[in-house]
C-alpha cells in the first residue's frame, strides 16, 4: 500500500471516529431530552412558558437563570436541551454529508435534521395552539422516540465495529430471526405510541396494556432464540441480554406507574413516585427501542440464510458466464 493510500485510510479513520463520537453524544443528549420532556409532562409544566420561540419575551438563550423556577425550570430546560440536540444533529449531518462515502448514511443524516426541525416546530405549536390539546403533545412525544431510534441507527452505522467487514454467519433461522426482530421493534414502538396517547389524552389504557403483553412475549421469544441458536455471537447476545434486562425493569416500573396513577396503593409516596415512575418508565421504553434497533440491524448485517447463499452463488455464476 502506498504512503498516500495509508494517509487516506488514516484520515478516513479519524473522520469516522469523530462522526461516531458526535453521533453517540447526540444519542445521549436525546435521551436526556426525552427524560426532561417526561418531567415537563408529569409536572404539568408544558404551558408554563406561554410564548414561543421567545421565553416571556426574552431571546430563549438569554432568559435569566434566576427566573427559572417551578414549571418554568422544566419547560425552559427542555427547550434549551432541544436546541443542543438540534445543533448536534445539524453538525453531524454536515459532517456526514462531506466525509461519509455511503450515500444512504448521508441521507439518514439529512432525514435526522428534517425530523429535529419538525420536532421543534411541533413543540412550539403545542404552546401556541392551545386548542390542539393533548393530540399535538402525543405526536410530539411519538416523534421524539422515532428520532431517538434514528440517532441510535446513525451511531451504530458510524461505529468502527460496523465498518469492519463482518464475518457472515450462515443460519438456518436467519429469516425467522430477522422477522422476529422487526416485529418486536414494531411492538415496542406501538406500546410507546399508546403510552403517549394514555399520558397526553387519557385514553387507550387497554391498548397500552395489550402491547405491553405482546412486547413481553416477543422479547422473551427473541432472547430465547438468540441464546439457544447463537450463544457464541457477542454482537447478538449483548443487545439481547440488555433488552431482556430492560424488559424486567420496564415491567416493574409499569406496575408502579399504574399503581401510582390509577390506585391508592402508593398514596403516601404519590408526589415523588407520580413524577419519578412515569418519567423513568418512558426512558426505559426508549432504551428498549434502541436495543431492538441495534439487534435488528445486526441480524441483517451478520446473518445469511441458505437461500441467500444460493442466490449469491447463482448470480456469481451468471456474471462469470
Amino acid at each position: 500500500m502506498s504512503d498516500r493510500a495509508v494517509a487516506s485510510s488514516a484520515g478516513r479513520g479519524i473522520d469516522n471516529a469523530w462522526m461516531c463520537r458526535l453521533a453517540l453524544l447526540n444519542c445521549a443528549s436525546t435521551i436526556v431530552l426525552i427524560f426532561v420532556g417526561g418531567l415537563v409532562t408529569n409536572t404539568g409544566s408544558g404551558l408554563a412558558v406561554p410564548d414561543w420561540p421567545t421565553t416571556f419575551g426574552y431571546n430563549m438563550f438569554l432568559y435569566p437563570w434566576s427566573k427559572m423556577v417551578g414549571g418554568i425550570f422544566y419547560e425552559h430546560s427542555h427547550r434549551l436541551i432541544g436546541s443542543v440536540v438540534g445543533l448536534l444533529t445539524l453538525t453531524l449531518a454536515l459532517l456526514l454529508w462531506f466525509k461519509e462515502p455511503r450515500r444512504s448514511v448521508r441521507w439518514l443524516g439529512a432525514v435526522a435534521v428534517a425530523a429535529v426541525i419538525v420536532q421543534g416546530v411541533l413543540g412550539g405549536l403545542r404552546v401556541v395552539l392551545l386548542s390542539a390539546g393533548g393530540g399535538l403533545a402525543a405526536i410530539h412525544g411519538c416523534l421524539a422516540q422515532a428520532f431517538f431510534a434514528l440517532t441510535v441507527t446513525l451511531a451504530l452505522l458510524t461505529s468502527s465495529e460496523w465498518n469492519q467487514e463482518p464475518q457472515k454467519i450462515m443460519a438456518a433461522d436467519s429469516g425467522a430471526l430477522k422477522r422476529l426482530c422487526l416485529l418486536t421493534t414494531v411492538f415496542v414502538y406501538m406500546q410507546i405510541v399508546f403510552g403517549a396517547m394514555l399520558t397526553h389524552m387519557g385514553g387507550l389504557l387497554h391498548a397500552h396494556l395489550l402491547f405491553a403483553a405482546l412486547v413481553t412475549i416477543h422479547v422473551f421469544l427473541l432472547a430465547r432464540r438468540i441464546m439457544k441458536h447463537h450463544p457464541d455471537q457477542r454482537k447478538l447476545m449483548r443487545p439481547a441480554t440488555i433488552l431482556l434486562g430492560l424488559l424486567v425493569v420496564q415491567l416493574v416500573l409499569g406496575i408502579g406507574s399504574y399503581a401510582a396513577r390509577f390506585t391508592s396503593l402508593m398514596v403516601l409516596y404519590a408526589p415523588v413516585l407520580g413524577l419519578a415512575l412515569p418519567a423513568t418508565h418512558r426512558v426505559t421504553g426508549t432504551l428498549m427501542l434502541a436495543a431492538c434497533m441495534v439487534l435488528t440491524l445486526r441480524t441483517y448485517q451478520l446473518l445469511l440464510s441458505q437461500e441467500g447463499i444460493t442466490s449469491r452463488g447463482f448470480i456469481a455464476e451468471q456474471v462469470r458466464a
